[in-house]
């Protein structure tokens, strides 16, 4: 089910100090996030030329001046990748040679983002490459949600905004009057994650699951470290792919005696078989945003999709207004 987010933001009371020169433009992968944002700042999405020629190459025309505005590009870098992310340069460059005066690349989802160190001689550091590409095209700052890793900001020399879909998680979990919660991280590496999850879950006990992977999209799972005995398991992580390390956690959970498991996520990527393993019923609730959209045959009973449009808008708001994002997650 689609339920809009709980966040106590309201739209700005008063008009934006320099309106006339924001301008929001979506490209093609998550439309209706877009517009979304749009309703939030109380404006239109610009109007946009987007075109295949026979051979699959994109054509992109901004139909409306933007010399000297803000322009805010909305485009999620998620399934096709490649064509999204290269749509998203095109906005930039064609933006750029408008005569914008400022270009934000706001990308709910970043994608390549998963090399972002080499673990092995020869390997490719992509999250690095495609920062280079954006820096590149000309965007003049990005704001994304929910890295896979936050040091990724590191790989631009130019302003980085990383805001958090937590917020609308966190309000949406408190609203169901959950007891006995335990937050469990998936995996060493998101420890960091569930702990501050936790902490603003009441200072509720953390819980580890102890992996290890044997290849991309291939994880065993070995032994849950913490309690979850007649506990309400929560699951955190930036992302289900395959599912198949929340899956597996979450029959872990169940053998440790945990009396009811949730998966909490930011972004749904779901690649195959990721419905059929989290469909299966060993999961109360799949909690995600809808930073990737959920097309209707991805959609089971126990998924639902909140809404991180008040969230991205009102940081674009207060970007635009130059004021702290920052405050947003305190």
């Amino acid at each position: 089910m689609i339920r809009s987010a709980t966040l106590t933001l309201q739209p700005p009371l008063s008009p934006l100090s320099d309106n006339n020169r924001l301008r929001l433009f979506s490209g093609s992968a998550n439309v209706p996030l877009a517009q979304e944002v749009a309703r939030y700042l109380g404006m239109d999405l610009g109007p946009m030329v987007r075109k295949r020629f026979a051979d699959g190459e994109l054509y992109i025309q901004i139909q409306e001046s933007i010399r000297g505005c803000d322009v805010y590009l909305m485009q999620p870098t998620c399934h096709p990748v490649n064509d999204n992310l290269m749509e998203l340069l095109i906005m930039i460059d064609a933006c750029r040679r408008a005569s914008a005066r400022q270009i934000t690349a706001v990308i709910p989802y970043y994608g390549y983002a998963r090399a972002d160190r080499k673990t092995a001689g020869r390997e490719s550091i992509t999250a690095k490459l495609v920062a280079n590409l954006i820096t590149q095209a000309g965007a003049s700052r990005v704001l994304a949600m929910d890295l896979h890793s936050a040091q990724i900001q590191g790989y631009f020399d130019i302003p980085f905004d990383h805001v958090y879909g937590s917020p609308v998680i966190l309000d949406y979990l408190n609203s169901k009057g959950l007891e006995d919660i335990v937050v469990v991280s998936p995996d060493v590496g998101g420890v960091a994650r569930a702990r501050a999850f936790a902490k603003k879950l009441g200072d509720a006990p953390l819980a580890i699951i102890d992996k290890r992977r044997q290849a991309h999209n291939v994880a065993e799972v070995l032994n849950v470290i913490g309690d979850v005995k007649g506990k309400t398991a929560i699951m955190v992580d930036d992302m289900i792919d395959t599912a198949g390390t929340i899956s597996e956690g979450a029959r872990l959970l169940r053998q440790e005696g945990a009396s009811q498991v949730y998966a909490c996520a930011t972004h749904a990527v779901f690649s195959p078989p990721a419905i059929e393993r989290l469909s299966t019923g060993i999961f109360e609730e799949v909690i995600i945003t809808n930073t990737i959209p959920v097309p209707e045959n991805n959609r089971f009973d126990q998924l639902t999709v909140l809404s991180v449009a008040n969230l991205l808008g009102e940081t674009i708001w207060r970007i635009h207004e130059d004021s702290s994002v920052s405050s947003m997650f305190r």
